[in-house]
């Protein structure tokens, strides 16, 4: 049936409906509330994503057909009661059924005359990631860093944290730069569940750890008869799209995969090995270099460019010796830790050992910092109070040398009552295999090769003497 409508309502009908099917042809869910909280827009990905019809929600209040979990609250209900704008913010809720959605939304109040009256929320939906993360163990341990975990009150670790916090806000790549131990991955690891990408998957890859000749394939994935034995396989590109991919020291990447890094990073599509063709990838890239930029450049280990295009942000982690005033926080955090792993009941360090260990550089920054509390805690017996004699010898021996000697003097039976040379011997070695342990941060192999003797034998000695 025809109807014979005024021009002007034939106009506003036919910009109704064409308003109407551009906003169902989008790929993100739209949902708009008036000032009363009922639903006026909710086109067909926002059903898709929430999985309602369009005759459940339009015309109802928001909170009467979703429920929220009693610590979160609607952002777009927020957007209308208060006023507030909120971007990229995760949100979890129920449908009217009882299902889980997970959305990354933008949610903004509509003004007018500078009254609110409405709101408008887009979403992103990642339920479906949220649900491959649940179900995936290593996923979720890969990724258990925040920013609540990073120790620091110095104010060069303040601004740091507060600069990568900000980076968090958009998909930029980010160049990380710190010594060996400063913490770098805990960083990566922060920004990642800090961003809107945090349902989505973080991998992380030492280009140190893998021949080149491997590392191509790695990263780009393996097309089916590329070589003998090559089946179709996802990269970590193609694994980590939607997501965000580490790639740490990125100074070790050979110069002609650099040059293939640079290529992704500027097109957003990666080729397989053997392959013809290209797809498109969304990753977040974090990379990070444990020397100055200027340097590597300099040295050729990082092509000009490829930096140019890492560093849109960069962070600089200051290292252990900047910033000693964290030295009691981080070792307390350290002493919990162990307490929980060793069950023992350590409060504190003297105040005497800890002067020692400010007097350190810490080469080896936090991780040594760990090393040394964890190594200490391991030999204690009923001490509640970590003391200097039960520091590391190494530490000892440069920074608090009575103590060093009367270890000495003590294995030597200087002073006291005699005893069999077998049993001093022993407690020579110990010491010795102790500090050469400790000095080379336990690593088996460097350890066994300044003792002269192999990784077996030194696994034998540390069984024996409970090192």
């Amino acid at each position: 049936m025809e109807l014979n409508l005024p021009h002007g309502m034939e106009h506003h009908l036919l910009m109704n409906e064409l308003y109407k099917n551009l906003l169902d042809e989008l790929d993100v869910g739209i949902h708009v509330i008036n000032e009363k909280g009922k639903t006026i827009v909710y086109n067909r990905k926002m059903m898709e994503i929430e999985s309602m019809k369009g005759e459940d929600v339009l015309g109802k209040e928001l909170l009467e057909v979703f429920r929220f979990h009693d610590k979160q609250h609607s952002t777009l209900v927020r957007a209308l009661k208060e006023g507030k704008s909120t971007k990229n913010v995760k949100q979890t809720y129920f449908n009217n059924k009882g299902k889980e959605i997970t959305t990354i939304n933008d949610s903004f109040p509509i003004l007018n005359q500078g009254n609110i009256t409405g709101a408008v929320e887009i979403a992103k939906d990642i339920t479906q990631l949220e649900r491959v993360i649940k179900e995936n163990v290593l996923r979720k341990q890969n990724t258990k860093f925040t920013f609540d975990q990073i120790i620091g009150e110095s104010e060069s670790i303040k601004s740091v944290i507060e600069e990568s916090k900000r980076a968090t806000r958009t998909s930029s790549s980010v160049l990380i730069v710190g010594e060996t131990g400063t913490g770098k991955e805990l960083f990566a690891q922060s920004i990642h569940n800090g961003s809107s990408r945090s349902g989505a998957t973080f991998l992380s890859q030492n280009c140190a750890a893998i021949p080149e000749s491997l590392m191509e394939s790695l990263l780009f994935g393996t097309k089916k008869g590329a070589f003998t034995g090559a089946v179709d396989r996802p990269g970590l590109f193609e694994q980590a799209d939607g997501g965000t991919l580490l790639l740490d020291e990125i100074n070790s990447l050979a110069p002609s995969l650099q040059a293939k890094l640079l290529r992704v990073i500027q097109e957003k599509t990666i080729r397989r090995v053997g392959d013809m063709k290209d797809k498109e990838v969304d990753v977040r890239i974090i990379a990070t270099i444990n020397e100055d930029p200027v340097d590597a450049i300099a040295n050729d280990r990082l092509r000009k460019d490829l930096y140019y295009r890492l560093s849109v942000v960069t962070l600089f982690i200051p290292p252990l010796r900047n910033r000693k005033k964290d030295l009691q926080l981080l070792s307390q955090r350290f002493i919990n830790k162990y307490n929980a792993l060793f069950h023992m009941n350590v409060k504190k360090l003297s105040n005497e050992a800890m002067q020692l260990l400010s007097q350190h550089d810490w080469p080896g920054n936090v991780r040594e910092l760990e090393h040394t509390i964890e190594g200490t805690m391991n030999l204690i017996m009923d001490e509640d109070i970590i003391h200097v004699q039960n520091l590391p010898v190494s530490l000892r021996k440069k920074y608090h040398k009575e103590s060093y000697q009367k270890d000495i003097q003590d294995i030597a039976g200087l002073g006291g009552e005699s005893t069999p040379l077998r049993e001093k011997v022993q407690e020579a070695e110990k010491l010795y295999v102790q500090q050469v342990l400790e000095e080379n941060d336990y690593n088996i192999s460097r350890t066994a090769k300044i003792l002269c003797i192999s990784r077996q034998s030194l696994q034998y000695r540390i069984k024996k003497f409970g090192l």
